[in-house]
């Protein structure tokens, strides 16, 4: 008998496993697809999602000028949004706080803080007019059916602008994401124009809350690219500082929460930190005792979310498929879409108006040559009427862009009939001839439709560019080592004889403070030098002679030794940098023999070059056994080399008799002015060769000044740094400044008086608006003074040595000059007079 299990296909059982893997797969597609078209990612043409679509359309439909309540807006965008009130309620939220397409009244939350808007029914919302000049067109807009076939809704909107860019978008789909970071508004116009006009444009994200970008590997916002964000921080004082932004899509608490997080871990040190956020950001931390302001903020950059790291990825929907596009390419869709969008309107415009034309001219011939007595004549029925008019236009339809039709018969027979007068006819012929005039300007902005689009954008910037002036500065940041702004935050010991090293060791010899990042240099009796990174417990071999903060690339310390080696008993003596190392590798410093030792050994942060004695051993058969060797005498090499031969003789002790002077010349120095830093890499204006003693003199645009050492870690404010040198007490000081209250320049000299380190002194007048022009140290100063504009520019040299004596640094000085917008003010160098000169 035939089993009836079994069919052509296989057995039931394998009908049933396939069926449920095809669908799973079919399933998985269709949610897939759902979510990635319907939810998450938006559409191209309007930078939209489905969500915020009908939110626009149903406020679209409800607008009446007035604002009306989130609850109703949210209630009405229910019957074409079918997914909740929450999610309706969560997106035009988002919407409203972007302060573009929507005006808003009431608590709407606070992106900068994190708080949340009001509830539904307290807040309200309309549309902004600049959301019902761009986005709204039902004449260009496609159409289709609602989830529940009840109502007509937009596929897309028609919008003439590059709303996506602005806006910028965030959603997570089922394999896919997509972040486009917001831009702007100006910005967006102007290249848009450029992209119209053929030429090259640049766009970088624009963030509400402000702060700083690096945008140095944005790659256009293509996938792989990234930008830096960072907070604004100001140094109130020594002991205060202000964070006066917070990064994009970062609130206040979290940015608090990292840095409590960071000062727990002992990656920075406060004392407290307070919210005194208002209408505008500002979080104070106060630093703890003897901690540096500078180093903290590029510990709060480093170790906190005063800097985080974005990785854009635009994923838009393109022809009903995601798409990864570049932010240019994303710009030039828009434009295009922009252009064809004015098109259509201006081809519907003339269409219109072509109508219009034909059906003015139509009644008035129907008047002028009085077709309409055609009523009055008795016919049979109504069509007779109706063909009796068709027939009575035939001699003018050459007059006429188009065939009559019955419609414009009838049209014309509704009209009431009555006296026609010469005045009526006029009024018509008027109306012909305006709109001739304006189907001919249609028909231009047709032919010349690039600079039609160019000047609808120059429009909108009219419009509506007040108050969307870039808010997030674009600057290039430096790279912040972990290790050079984490504070020491570990207690470092040594078991000397033993050889270990570690923060566990807390029964034995205490080190130093280091912090869990750094890496310790140490040397050994034997010779050897190892570098190892901060433990509990590392072994780096017995007799530890000198362990120290390893600094990389460090050519100024140098070490002094001398060592007998254990093979010959020759001793030598070296003097080496340690600039580059492997961690964990063992460098044998002697000749290589395991019964080599280190008699002396010095580290010199300068280069100095002692004196020591070396007394040899009783039973040498040298003549003389006492003798002075001077290590200036050798010149600094590498640390594998062997050195220099000192005796061939047993010593018995090597001790230090006379400090001896650096042997290294000064550093040379330079100030980045890329980034406020001292720099002794040749980047920026350099300042010249300094001692270990040498101090700094900064003047300030705010008319104060300061001394300051070389420290490297240091920051300066280098948009205020008007003149930076190395400091001479007796250098004179030549300002001129601004006294905006006398509406004048005054004119100052005079010499530092002060010596407190890194402290700013005012040497100007003090009150509003002063500001230090310019400044300099010349012996004879001499300032070229330029006012006026055009023919009537006037200049004149001054020789400020002989207007004004030197004088107390809290002088006010001497007037030089009224103040003026157009005043320029420069430096003559070495300047010699002559006859056609003038010199006050």
């Amino acid at each position: 008998m035939k089993d009836d299990s079994t069919t052509a296909e296989g057995t039931f059982e394998d009908n049933e496993i396939t069926g449920l893997q095809g669908q799973f797969k079919t399933w998985f597609l269709d949610y897939a697809s759902y979510v990635i078209l319907e939810r998450a990612v938006p559409a191209i043409e309007d930078g939209l999602k489905p969500v915020q679509r009908r939110i626009l359309h149903s406020m679209k439909q409800m607008d009446d000028g007035r604002l009306h309540k989130v609850a109703n807006i949210v209630g009405q965008t229910m019957s074409y949004h079918p997914h909740g009130d929450m999610s309706i309620r969560d997106a035009l939220v988002n919407m409203g706080q972007k302060n573009l397409l929507i005006d808003t009244q009431g608590n709407w939350g606070n992106i900068e803080t994190g708080d949340d808007a009001a509830a539904s029914r307290y807040i309200e919302a309309r549309l902004s007019k600049f959301a019902l000049e761009v986005a709204f067109n039902a004449k260009t807009t496609n159409w289709q059916l609602s989830y529940d076939g009840r109502n007509n809704e937009p596929i897309t909107l028609p919008m003439k602008f590059p709303l996506l860019l602005a806006h910028g978008a965030e959603g997570i789909a089922v394999g896919l994401s997509t972040k486009i970071l917001p831009h702007n508004f100006i910005e967006l116009v102007e290249a848009s124009i450029k992209y119209l006009r053929g030429k090259k444009f640049e766009l970088y994200p624009d963030f509400q809350t402000g702060g700083m970008i690096d945008v140095a590997d944005y790659n256009q916002g293509k996938r792989g690219g990234k930008v830096k964000v960072r907070a604004h921080i100001e140094e109130l004082d020594k002991k205060t500082l202000l964070i006066k932004s917070v990064p994009y899509a970062v609130t206040t608490d979290q940015l608090i929460e990292s840095i409590v997080k960071a000062n727990d871990q002992g990656k920075i040190k406060i004392k407290k930190v307070t919210d005194n956020t208002a209408a505008n950001v500002e979080i104070q931390v106060d630093l703890a005792p003897g901690i540096s302001p500078d180093i903290t903020i590029d510990a709060l950059y480093k170790f906190t979310s005063c800097e985080i790291s974005i990785s854009p990825n635009a994923c838009v929907i393109v022809d009903k498929k995601p798409r990864f596009l570049s932010v240019p390419e994303l710009l030039r869709i828009s434009a295009d879409n922009t252009k064809d969008l004015l098109q259509k309107e201006l081809e519907i415009k003339l269409a219109e108006l072509n109508e219009k034309w034909h059906y003015t001219s139509l009644e008035k011939i129907f008047f002028e040559e009085k077709i309409y007595k055609e009523l009055e004549k008795k016919h049979e029925t109504w069509d007779k009427v109706i063909d009796a008019i068709d027939k009575a236009f035939v001699p003018f339809k050459k007059q006429l862009k188009r065939d009559i039709t019955r419609e414009d018969i009838l049209k014309l027979t509704e009209k009431p009939v009555r006296r026609i007068y010469r005045l009526d006819i006029d009024e018509l012929n008027a109306q012909i001839k305006g709109l001739e005039a304006e189907i001919k300007q249609v028909k231009y902005d047709l032919d010349h439709l690039v600079d039609y689009a160019v000047a609808y954008f120059e429009n909108l910037l009219k419009k509506f560019a007040k108050g969307r002036e870039r808010k997030t500065e674009i600057r290039q940041f430096e790279v912040i080592e972990a290790r050079n702004v984490v504070i020491a935050n570990t207690k470092l010991y040594m078991d000397r004889s033993g050889g270990f090293i570690g923060t566990g060791l807390k029964k034995e010899e205490f080190l130093f403070d280091c912090s869990d990042l750094d890496d310790v240099i140490v040397f050994t009796k034997r010779g050897i030098m190892k570098v190892i990174k901060v433990s509990d417990k590392t072994f780096v071999g017995k007799d530890i002679l000198h362990a120290a903060v390893f600094l990389k690339n460090d050519e100024r310390t140098t070490y002094n030794m001398i060592y007998v080696d254990g093979k010959t008993g020759v001793s030598y003596a070296k003097r080496f940098n340690v600039t580059g190392i492997t961690r964990d590798k063992v460098y044998d410093l002697t000749r290589g023999d395991d019964k080599s030792k280190v008699h002396y050994f010095t580290v010199n942060p300068n280069g100095e070059a002692e004196i020591v004695k070396i007394t040899l051993s009783p039973s040498s058969s040298a003549r003389i056994k006492d003798l002075d060797f001077y290590f200036e005498e050798l010149a600094i090499k590498g640390r594998s080399s062997m050195g220099n031969q000192v005796t061939k003789y047993p010593i018995r002790s090597v001790k230090f008799k006379e400090a001896g002077r650096a042997t290294l010349s000064g550093r040379k120095l330079w100030f980045d002015d890329k980034f406020g830093r001292l720099s002794a890499e040749e980047k920026g204006q350099y300042l010249g060769m300094f001692e270990p003693d040498d101090r700094i003199l900064v003047l300030y645009t705010d008319g104060h000044y300061e001394i300051t050492d070389q420290e490297m870690t240091q920051k300066f404010d280098a948009d205020k740094v008007l003149l930076i040198e190395r400091f001479d007490p007796e250098k004179i000081i030549t300002a001129v400044y601004v006294d905006q209250k006398m509406l004048q320049f005054n004119v100052k000299r005079f010499k530092i008086e002060t010596s407190t380190l890194k402290n700013k002194f005012l040497f100007i007048k003090e009150g509003e608006g002063n500001y230090l022009e310019c400044a300099t140290t010349m012996e004879e100063p001499v300032l070229m003074v330029q006012s006026g504009k055009g023919s009537q520019i006037r200049s004149a040299k001054f020789k400020l040595a002989k207007i004004t004596d030197v004088m107390g640094w809290k002088a006010v000085g001497a007037k030089l000059t009224d103040y003026n917008k157009s005043v320029v003010m420069e430096w003559v160098e070495n300047e010699k007079p002559t006859n056609q000169q003038e010199l006050f």
